[in-house]
Parts: C-alpha cells; sequence; structure tokens
C-alpha cells in the first residue's frame, strides 16, 4: 500500500444534503450521526459547509450545526468548509468561532470561503452582491485580527481574542493567491481538473508567505472519492450527486438527492445528459485497489498533505460503507510503513 497515503491525513465534509421527500432536519441529524462515524473510523477532521436559498442542502448556519456536531463527539476536529465571509461582518464570525473553541478547545478549526449566494434573489436577501467577494482578502485580515487583538477600533471580540483558532483558506479562484500572501493553509478543489488543481497548488506555494497561523504552505486537497465492492456500485454512489449538479445547471436550483435507480429511468435532454455524464467524471473511484491507486497518483501530482473527502449521495448505507472501505485501506497503508 502506499506509502504518500500512509502520511497523509484524510478528513470529511459533509454538506448535510436534503434527500427527497425527507425534511431538512433529518439531513442535520444525519450529519451529527455521520460525524461519530468518522470519528470512530479516524477521520482527522469533520467540517460542514454554508449554502443559502438551496433545497438540497439543509446546512445553512455552519457555525450553530459544527456546534452540535462537536458536542455529539470527543476528539475529532470539527470546522467549517466554509463560512463565506462575505456573507458576514468579521466580528461576529470571530465571536462565534471563540464560543466554539471555548466550549471545545484544541478541536475547532475555521474554514473561510470567498463565495457570495447561489442566487441573484438570495444574494439581495443576504443584503450582498457578486463584487462583495473582491473584499476577501481584508476581510480575512479584519477577521484574524479580532484574534489577536490588533483592530484599531478600540473594540475586542469576546471570547475570541487571545485565542488560536486554526483558520483555512478555501481555494477557489484568488482564494490561492489570498491564503499564500496570508500564510494561511489552503483548501482547494476539485479532483477534475488536475491541471489547474496543479497549477492552483504550485501558485500557492510560490507565493507563500510564513505567518503566526503557519510557518510553511499547506495543503487540503478536496474532491469525491467513493469506494465499493466493485467499480460498478462505486460508480452508483455518484449517480444522485451527478444528477443534482446536472438539474442545477438547467433549472437554475440544486435540488434534494433522488435515488440512483430512479435517475437512471430518467429521459433527460441532450443538454442535461452531456451535463450529467460530465458530472460523473473525473472522480477517484472503485475498488479499496483502484482507489488507492488513483489516491497515490494525486497525492505525488500535488504533495498535499490533506484530502479532504466531499462524497454525497442518496444510499446512506453506500456513502457509510464507502468511508469505512477507505479508512480501512488508510489504516491498512499505516500498518504496512
Amino acid at each position: 500500500m502506499s506509502s504518500a497515503i500512509a502520511t497523509t491525513r484524510f478528513s470529511v465534509l459533509d454538506r448535510s444534503r436534503v434527500r427527497e421527500g425527507r425534511p431538512p432536519g433529518e439531513a442535520l441529524r444525519e450529519t451529527v450521526g455521520f460525524a461519530r462515524e468518522a470519528e470512530a473510523l479516524g477521520y482527522h477532521r469533520f467540517w460542514v459547509s454554508e449554502h443559502h436559498g438551496v433545497p438540497g442542502v439543509a446546512g445553512s448556519a455552519p457555525t450553530v450545526l459544527a456546534a452540535a456536531v462537536a458536542g455529539a463527539t470527543r476528539a475529532i476536529r470539527v470546522g467549517t468548509g466554509g463560512v463565506m465571509l462575505p456573507n458576514h461582518r468579521p466580528l461576529v464570525v470571530a465571536e462565534q468561532f471563540g464560543v466554539l473553541e471555548s466550549l471545545f478547545p484544541g478541536r475547532i478549526d475555521m474554514g473561510l470561503g470567498r463565495s457570495v449566494g447561489f442566487t441573484t434573489g438570495v444574494r439581495r436577501a443576504l443584503g450582498r452582491d457578486k463584487g462583495a467577494a473582491e473584499d476577501f482578502a481584508a476581510q480575512v485580515e479584519e477577521l484574524l485580527g479580532w484574534f489577536s487583538g490588533t483592530s484599531t477600533t478600540g473594540v475586542h471580540a469576546r471570547p475570541a481574542e487571545g485565542l488560536a483558532v486554526p483558520p483555512f483558506v478555501l481555494a477557489m479562484g484568488e482564494g490561492a493567491g489570498i491564503a499564500a500572501r496570508a500564510g494561511l493553509p489552503m483548501v482547494i478543489g476539485d479532483l477534475r481538473d488536475r491541471d489547474r488543481l496543479r497549477r492552483g497548488i504550485d501558485g500557492y506555494r510560490a507565493r507563500f508567505r510564513p505567518s503566526p497561523w503557519a510557518a510553511e504552505p499547506y495543503v487540503v486537497v478536496s474532491g469525491t472519492v467513493a469506494v465499493a465492492e466493485n467499480p460498478e456500485a462505486a460508480r452508483r454512489i455518484l449517480v444522485p450527486e451527478a444528477w443534482s449538479t446536472a438539474y442545477a445547471r438547467t433549472h437554475g436550483t440544486f435540488p434534494p438527492l433522488r435515488p440512483a435507480e430512479d435517475i437512471e429511468r430518467l429521459s433527460m435532454t441532450h443538454r442535461e445528459r452531456e451535463l450529467y455524464e460530465a458530472a460523473l467524471t473525473g472522480h477517484i473511484t472503485g475498488t479499496e485497489e483502484q482507489v488507492a491507486d488513483e489516491l497515490e497518483t494525486l497525492l505525488k501530482e500535488t504533495g498535499a498533505d490533506e484530502v479532504l473527502v466531499t462524497t454525497s449521495t442518496h444510499d446512506r448505507g453506500a456513502l457509510l460503507d464507502s468511508y469505512r472501505r477507505l479508512a480501512g485501506l488508510v489504516r491498512r497503508s499505516r500498518t504496512a510503513r
């Protein structure tokens, strides 16, 4: 088994995906239960996401959900992937993470993104526009200043000031450069465009400036990994999310997950079929042996320090089995060192 896998951390990002015909609250409760399972399997971190006004995603308040996850687990690191900083005032974000770190000391991560709302209506409801993302670097600087107590306002963020909550930047577009200049760890995806992925990582490392938060570059690669007893079963794990992606691109809204067997019976337009097939490609899927080989290649190509697995599907049993199989191959690789 790969020595690269043996020396790499593996973590989980769960987006609290809603399943067709099921209430959003169920998805949130499943996220908390999933976190317990991830901790038992030995995953390093468990992160939750922020989406607003999306029918297929229940996770709209990541710091609230992170508190529930941390309260239900014992040792796994818990954080956000991420809080979309342009949607919030940095002081309030600092206060929220200060509370989390105070309640669960040494376990909280602060993953930060620069995206704004998915649609014009959501952005309007949030009081933001697409230009809000342009201030992300300044927002990150202000946020970190609340922890270090360097704000010139005379205001102090309580209880955040003086605490050390590790910040991560989700590197979408300009995010890699912002992370490098600020000297912060970077989370980058997706796995479907390896050339772009490598360019982003290389640029980040070349421009990285050491900071009090990180002495050297730290790269987390995120994406879908599906493991099953055979390649066909692994591919079927991808089907519900692929269809949701194709539907969103053609209808403007991201729907709840449907069962794979329902999707496979659908009559799709040419454009829907094209987007659906594209969404099925480029991920790391297959048996344990196939996935180990693909991960080995990915890790050697990128030199990533950590893999953040973001897989979603309708079948909860298949999803948990995939994460168990992945954890098993990681354990075996470490035992074989």
